[in-house]
């Protein structure tokens, strides 16, 4: 794996166990690192590793992680660390939507959206933050197309997302000169479970080829990864008709 670019770095996806997280623990394992899978359903983590190993010859960690217990995050920064001797990527992929209006959204399910997509990151962020400016790394967010524009539906996944992009582009502010690169890659409706838990996933409700694969967005986040001197600041993905009739 002498010739890959990714060759001796090592790097964390959270919600590594399906869709966007799984397609980029692969396609940064194909790219030559080592890769630390961070969700909270360990069997599922272990399947994966198992099948990135056989594919791609690569070093995987299985690192169960709930991204809304902060013990847990600073748990899944300080093993990766340890086992790999240091943190060159960190992918924040980990999110869920839950709910649509605003009216309908219940507490517990405001709390654990916000609780995600939103104190997960920061946790995470924060405690990645110091290894990356060791290594003068990358920092990848996964926002949405749903943070970059007013949405009718699920305002407050939207919010949660419009909150990842500022929070990213600020951090680039902030971490700039120590070297760290900071990419946001907003996708919009990708085809995996995502949505599942208050309806139809995009899976089930587009067909191959409709809107964009995970494997797709996978490649961009990989390739914002592999940036050496420079910064992918933003990256959008979406279908190629997905502003006809505007």
């Amino acid at each position: 794996m002498a010739d890959d670019p990714l060759d001796g770095k090592t790097a964390l996806v959270t919600g590594a166990s399906s869709g966007i997280g799984e397609a980029t623990a692969h396609a940064l394992a194909r790219d030559g690192a080592r890769v630390a899978l961070a969700a909270r359903r360990r069997k599922v983590l272990n399947d994966i590793a198992e099948t990135i190993e056989s594919e791609w010859d690569a070093e995987t960690l299985v690192v169960q992680t709930n991204v809304r217990n902060e013990d847990s995050v600073e748990e899944m920064i300080e093993t990766t660390v340890a086992e790999f001797d240091g943190l060159d990527v960190l992918v924040n992929n980990a999110g869920l939507a839950r709910g649509e209006s605003v009216e309908s959204l219940g507490t517990d399910e405001y709390e654990t959206m916000m609780e995600t997509n939103v104190d997960g990151v920061f946790y995470a962020t924060r405690a990645a933050v110091p290894h990356l400016e060791e290594t003068e790394g990358n920092l990848v967010f996964v926002g949405s197309f749903a943070g970059q524009y007013p949405r009718p539906f699920n305002p407050i996944y939207a919010a949660t997302k419009w909150w990842v992009r500022g929070f990213a582009h600020s951090i680039e502010g902030n971490v700039g000169e120590e070297g760290v690169a900071v990419t946001v890659v907003n996708p919009s409706e990708v085809r995996t479970e995502f949505g599942s838990a208050y309806g139809e996933s995009f899976a089930e409700r587009f067909g191959e080829g409709e809107v964009t694969e995970p494997e797709e967005v996978a490649d961009a986040i990989a390739f914002a990864a592999k940036q050496e001197n420079s910064t992918v600041s933003e990256l959008d993905i979406y279908r190629r008709d997905k502003f006809s009739g505007f």
